[in-house]
Protein backbone atom coordinates (compact mmCIF):
# COMPACT_ATOMS: atom_id res chain seq x y z
CA UNK A 1 0.00 0.00 0.00
CA UNK A 2 3.20 2.23 1.02
CA UNK A 3 4.41 1.74 -1.99
CA UNK A 4 0.97 2.41 -4.89
CA UNK A 5 0.53 5.56 -2.54
CA UNK A 6 3.97 7.04 -3.01
CA UNK A 7 3.57 5.78 -6.84
CA UNK A 8 1.10 7.43 -7.27
CA UNK A 9 2.06 10.59 -5.80
CA UNK A 10 5.17 11.10 -7.63
CA UNK A 11 2.85 10.40 -10.93
CA UNK A 12 0.99 12.98 -10.22
CA UNK A 13 4.28 15.28 -9.58
CA UNK A 14 5.29 14.27 -13.25
CA UNK A 15 8.10 12.55 -11.55
CA UNK A 16 7.70 9.10 -13.00
CA UNK A 17 5.29 8.15 -16.23
CA UNK A 18 2.64 5.61 -16.30
CA UNK A 19 5.10 2.67 -17.28
CA UNK A 20 7.39 3.61 -14.42
CA UNK A 21 4.50 3.30 -12.45
CA UNK A 22 3.65 -0.09 -13.09
CA UNK A 23 6.66 -1.48 -14.00
CA UNK A 24 7.29 -0.57 -9.75
CA UNK A 25 4.02 -2.22 -8.93
CA UNK A 26 5.03 -5.76 -11.07
CA UNK A 27 8.05 -5.95 -9.20
CA UNK A 28 6.85 -5.48 -6.03
CA UNK A 29 3.77 -8.08 -6.50
CA UNK A 30 6.66 -10.47 -7.96
CA UNK A 31 8.68 -9.86 -4.82
CA UNK A 32 6.05 -11.06 -2.46
CA UNK A 33 5.89 -14.83 -2.87
CA UNK A 34 9.42 -15.17 -2.45
CA UNK A 35 9.13 -13.09 0.40
CA UNK A 36 6.36 -15.05 2.01
CA UNK A 37 8.42 -18.36 1.85
CA UNK A 38 11.52 -16.63 3.51
CA UNK A 39 9.44 -15.70 6.43
CA UNK A 40 8.17 -18.98 6.52
CA UNK A 41 11.53 -21.31 6.39
CA UNK A 42 12.22 -20.91 10.15
CA UNK A 43 9.10 -22.76 11.04
CA UNK A 44 9.91 -25.37 8.15
CA UNK A 45 13.65 -25.28 9.25
CA UNK A 46 13.42 -27.72 12.15
CA UNK A 47 11.33 -30.10 10.41
CA UNK A 48 13.27 -30.36 7.23
CA UNK A 49 16.71 -30.56 9.59
CA UNK A 50 15.12 -33.62 11.36
CA UNK A 51 13.87 -35.23 7.95
CA UNK A 52 17.82 -34.78 6.48
CA UNK A 53 19.40 -36.37 9.62
CA UNK A 54 17.23 -39.37 9.30
CA UNK A 55 17.14 -40.18 5.69
CA UNK A 56 21.43 -39.26 6.04
CA UNK A 57 20.97 -42.44 8.65
CA UNK A 58 19.26 -44.48 6.86
CA UNK A 59 21.87 -44.45 3.79
CA UNK A 60 24.41 -44.62 5.89
CA UNK A 61 23.41 -47.66 7.91
CA UNK A 62 25.94 -50.65 7.74
CA UNK A 63 24.40 -54.00 7.13
CA UNK A 64 24.02 -56.60 9.93
CA UNK A 65 25.61 -59.82 7.77
CA UNK A 66 27.78 -58.82 4.79
CA UNK A 67 26.75 -60.54 1.74
CA UNK A 68 28.50 -63.16 0.19
CA UNK A 69 29.58 -62.69 -3.52
CA UNK A 70 31.50 -65.64 -3.61
CA UNK A 71 31.20 -68.16 -1.62
CA UNK A 72 29.15 -72.12 -1.89
CA UNK A 73 26.47 -72.18 -4.02
CA UNK A 74 23.71 -74.06 -3.11
CA UNK A 75 23.04 -77.50 -5.50
CA UNK A 76 19.11 -78.31 -3.91
CA UNK A 77 17.69 -78.35 -0.50
CA UNK A 78 19.42 -81.32 1.94
CA UNK A 79 18.85 -80.27 5.26
CA UNK A 80 19.69 -77.54 7.99
CA UNK A 81 20.90 -77.29 11.48
CA UNK A 82 21.92 -74.84 14.24
CA UNK A 83 24.68 -76.18 17.11
CA UNK A 84 24.87 -74.70 20.31
CA UNK A 85 23.30 -71.19 18.77
CA UNK A 86 23.51 -68.13 21.17
CA UNK A 87 22.17 -65.00 20.01
CA UNK A 88 20.94 -61.68 22.03
CA UNK A 89 19.96 -58.39 21.10
CA UNK A 90 22.47 -56.23 22.74
CA UNK A 91 23.80 -58.14 25.72
CA UNK A 92 21.09 -60.17 27.20
CA UNK A 93 20.57 -63.51 25.59
CA UNK A 94 17.36 -64.24 23.47
CA UNK A 95 18.29 -67.77 23.11
CA UNK A 96 20.88 -69.93 24.77
CA UNK A 97 22.32 -73.39 23.26
CA UNK A 98 19.60 -73.81 20.34
CA UNK A 99 20.66 -77.20 18.84
CA UNK A 100 17.86 -78.02 15.77
CA UNK A 101 18.00 -80.33 12.75
CA UNK A 102 15.44 -80.40 9.86
CA UNK A 103 15.91 -82.97 7.23
CA UNK A 104 14.91 -82.52 3.86
CA UNK A 105 11.22 -83.26 3.13
CA UNK A 106 10.19 -83.09 6.98
CA UNK A 107 7.55 -80.44 8.79
CA UNK A 108 8.88 -79.02 12.16
CA UNK A 109 7.17 -77.03 14.26
CA UNK A 110 8.77 -74.38 16.87
CA UNK A 111 6.33 -73.82 19.79
CA UNK A 112 6.87 -71.81 23.35
CA UNK A 113 5.66 -68.88 24.98
CA UNK A 114 6.04 -65.15 23.48
CA UNK A 115 9.57 -64.04 23.85
CA UNK A 116 11.63 -67.04 24.09
CA UNK A 117 13.11 -66.76 20.73
CA UNK A 118 11.19 -68.66 17.78
CA UNK A 119 10.85 -66.03 15.38
CA UNK A 120 14.62 -65.28 16.34
CA UNK A 121 15.62 -68.67 15.40
CA UNK A 122 13.73 -68.23 12.05
CA UNK A 123 15.80 -64.97 11.45
CA UNK A 124 19.24 -66.84 12.00
CA UNK A 125 18.19 -69.53 9.65
CA UNK A 126 17.83 -66.83 7.06
CA UNK A 127 21.13 -65.67 8.37
CA UNK A 128 19.37 -62.00 9.27
CA UNK A 129 21.93 -61.98 12.14
CA UNK A 130 24.87 -64.33 12.82
CA UNK A 131 24.73 -66.11 16.41
CA UNK A 132 27.02 -64.75 18.95
CA UNK A 133 28.00 -68.46 19.57
CA UNK A 134 27.64 -71.78 17.66
CA UNK A 135 26.66 -72.02 13.89
CA UNK A 136 24.09 -72.17 11.48
CA UNK A 137 24.55 -74.75 8.41
CA UNK A 138 22.72 -75.33 5.30
CA UNK A 139 23.59 -78.44 3.31
CA UNK A 140 26.18 -79.14 5.71
CA UNK A 141 27.50 -75.65 5.04
CA UNK A 142 27.90 -72.75 7.36
CA UNK A 143 25.88 -70.24 5.76
CA UNK A 144 28.34 -67.51 6.59
CA UNK A 145 29.83 -69.36 3.53
CA UNK A 146 27.30 -69.66 1.29
CA UNK A 147 26.54 -66.96 -1.47
CA UNK A 148 23.80 -64.77 -0.23
CA UNK A 149 21.77 -64.89 -3.47
CA UNK A 150 22.21 -68.62 -3.45
CA UNK A 151 20.93 -68.95 0.09
CA UNK A 152 17.90 -66.43 -0.61
CA UNK A 153 16.94 -68.61 -3.64
CA UNK A 154 16.65 -71.52 -1.67
CA UNK A 155 14.81 -70.50 1.18
CA UNK A 156 11.16 -68.92 1.41
CA UNK A 157 9.90 -66.85 4.09
CA UNK A 158 6.19 -65.48 5.30
CA UNK A 159 6.47 -63.45 8.49
CA UNK A 160 4.29 -63.19 11.14
CA UNK A 161 3.12 -59.20 9.98
CA UNK A 162 2.95 -59.68 6.02
CA UNK A 163 4.22 -56.53 4.43
CA UNK A 164 2.37 -55.23 1.56
CA UNK A 165 2.74 -52.02 -0.48
CA UNK A 166 0.50 -48.81 -2.38
CA UNK A 167 0.44 -50.99 -5.55
CA UNK A 168 -1.90 -53.38 -7.11
CA UNK A 169 -1.85 -57.09 -5.46
CA UNK A 170 -0.41 -58.20 -8.67
CA UNK A 171 3.03 -56.09 -8.31
CA UNK A 172 2.60 -57.06 -4.07
CA UNK A 173 2.17 -60.78 -5.34
CA UNK A 174 5.27 -60.52 -7.58
CA UNK A 175 7.74 -59.15 -5.44
CA UNK A 176 9.14 -62.46 -5.19
CA UNK A 177 9.48 -62.94 -8.65
CA UNK A 178 9.70 -60.20 -11.00
CA UNK A 179 8.78 -60.90 -14.32
CA UNK A 180 6.26 -63.23 -12.89
CA UNK A 181 3.25 -63.84 -15.52
CA UNK A 182 -0.81 -63.51 -14.47
CA UNK A 183 -0.81 -67.88 -15.05
CA UNK A 184 2.05 -68.08 -12.53
CA UNK A 185 0.43 -65.16 -9.72
CA UNK A 186 -2.69 -66.77 -10.50
CA UNK A 187 -1.41 -70.63 -10.17
CA UNK A 188 0.52 -69.35 -6.73
CA UNK A 189 -2.78 -67.69 -5.80
CA UNK A 190 -4.70 -70.64 -6.62
CA UNK A 191 -2.51 -72.92 -4.00
CA UNK A 192 -2.53 -70.17 -1.59
CA UNK A 193 -6.73 -70.60 -1.10
CA UNK A 194 -7.19 -66.58 -2.21
CA UNK A 195 -7.88 -66.99 -6.16
CA UNK A 196 -11.75 -66.85 -5.20
CA UNK A 197 -11.31 -63.76 -3.57
CA UNK A 198 -9.42 -62.22 -6.36
CA UNK A 199 -12.43 -63.36 -8.73
CA UNK A 200 -14.90 -61.59 -7.03
CA UNK A 201 -12.84 -58.18 -6.63
CA UNK A 202 -13.77 -55.64 -9.68
CA UNK A 203 -10.51 -55.57 -10.92
CA UNK A 204 -9.01 -58.92 -9.99
CA UNK A 205 -5.30 -58.53 -9.71
CA UNK A 206 -5.29 -54.78 -10.72
CA UNK A 207 -6.92 -54.44 -7.44
CA UNK A 208 -4.94 -51.43 -5.52
CA UNK A 209 -4.10 -52.99 -2.22
CA UNK A 210 -3.88 -49.56 -0.01
CA UNK A 211 -0.76 -48.10 1.88
CA UNK A 212 0.74 -50.86 3.89
CA UNK A 213 -2.68 -53.01 2.57
CA UNK A 214 -5.13 -51.21 4.03
CA UNK A 215 -7.92 -52.17 1.65
CA UNK A 216 -7.37 -56.49 2.64
CA UNK A 217 -8.16 -57.89 6.03
CA UNK A 218 -5.41 -59.45 8.22
CA UNK A 219 -6.47 -62.75 7.51
CA UNK A 220 -6.26 -61.61 3.52
CA UNK A 221 -2.83 -59.80 3.78
CA UNK A 222 -1.30 -62.91 5.47
CA UNK A 223 -2.65 -65.52 2.79
CA UNK A 224 -1.19 -62.44 0.12
CA UNK A 225 2.17 -63.65 1.84
CA UNK A 226 1.64 -67.48 1.64
CA UNK A 227 0.57 -67.00 -1.88
CA UNK A 228 4.04 -64.83 -2.21
CA UNK A 229 5.87 -68.64 -0.56
CA UNK A 230 4.51 -70.79 -3.22
CA UNK A 231 5.32 -68.49 -6.17
CA UNK A 232 8.76 -68.19 -4.78
CA UNK A 233 8.96 -71.78 -5.17
CA UNK A 234 11.80 -72.91 -3.14
CA UNK A 235 12.69 -76.00 -1.24
CA UNK A 236 13.24 -74.51 2.02
CA UNK A 237 10.13 -72.44 3.62
CA UNK A 238 10.15 -70.95 7.28
CA UNK A 239 6.61 -69.51 7.96
CA UNK A 240 6.31 -67.79 11.58
CA UNK A 241 2.43 -68.14 12.88
CA UNK A 242 0.49 -68.27 9.40
CA UNK A 243 -2.80 -68.61 10.88
CA UNK A 244 -2.32 -65.41 14.03
CA UNK A 245 -4.58 -63.49 11.98
CA UNK A 246 -7.33 -65.54 10.14
CA UNK A 247 -10.26 -67.05 11.91
CA UNK A 248 -11.47 -70.71 12.83
CA UNK A 249 -12.95 -70.75 9.34
CA UNK A 250 -10.07 -69.60 7.51
CA UNK A 251 -7.57 -71.38 9.78
CA UNK A 252 -8.09 -74.62 8.23
CA UNK A 253 -7.35 -73.23 5.05
CA UNK A 254 -3.34 -72.64 5.05
CA UNK A 255 -2.91 -76.15 6.45
CA UNK A 256 -4.61 -77.56 3.85
CA UNK A 257 -2.73 -75.58 0.92
CA UNK A 258 0.50 -76.69 2.72
CA UNK A 259 -0.65 -80.12 3.16
CA UNK A 260 -1.31 -80.73 0.13
CA UNK A 261 1.56 -78.55 -1.80
CA UNK A 262 4.28 -79.86 0.45
CA UNK A 263 5.98 -82.33 -2.09
CA UNK A 264 9.56 -80.96 -2.34
CA UNK A 265 9.77 -78.91 0.61
CA UNK A 266 11.02 -78.66 4.07
CA UNK A 267 8.68 -76.94 6.40
CA UNK A 268 9.35 -74.82 9.76
CA UNK A 269 6.58 -73.77 11.19
CA UNK A 270 6.17 -71.13 14.53
CA UNK A 271 2.98 -72.04 15.62
CA UNK A 272 0.86 -72.87 18.91
CA UNK A 273 -2.11 -73.93 16.74
CA UNK A 274 -3.38 -77.67 16.80
CA UNK A 275 -4.58 -77.37 12.74
CA UNK A 276 -0.60 -76.71 12.14
CA UNK A 277 0.55 -78.85 14.75
CA UNK A 278 -0.81 -82.14 13.11
CA UNK A 279 0.91 -80.96 10.38
CA UNK A 280 4.41 -81.50 11.77
CA UNK A 281 6.82 -84.65 12.00
CA UNK A 282 8.61 -83.34 15.05
CA UNK A 283 8.45 -80.66 17.14
CA UNK A 284 11.00 -78.52 19.05
CA UNK A 285 10.05 -76.19 22.60
CA UNK A 286 11.66 -73.44 23.15
CA UNK A 287 12.08 -72.84 26.93
CA UNK A 288 13.80 -69.89 28.87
Amino acid sequence: MACALVGCALLAAGAIDAPQFMIAQALLMSGFGPFIAVSRLGTTLQQTLASGERVIELVDEAPQTEEVRDGVVLNGFHGTQTNNVTFGYGEKPVSENVTMRVAPGSIVQICGRSGTGKSTLCKLLMRFWDPKQGFVAINGQDVKRVNTSSLRATQSYMTQDTHLFAGTLRDNIALVKPGATDEEILEACRKADIDELIARLPDGLDTQAGELGSALSGGERQRIGLARVFLHDAPFVLLDEPTSNLDSLSEAQVPNALHRHREGKTMVLVSHRASTSSLADECYMLER
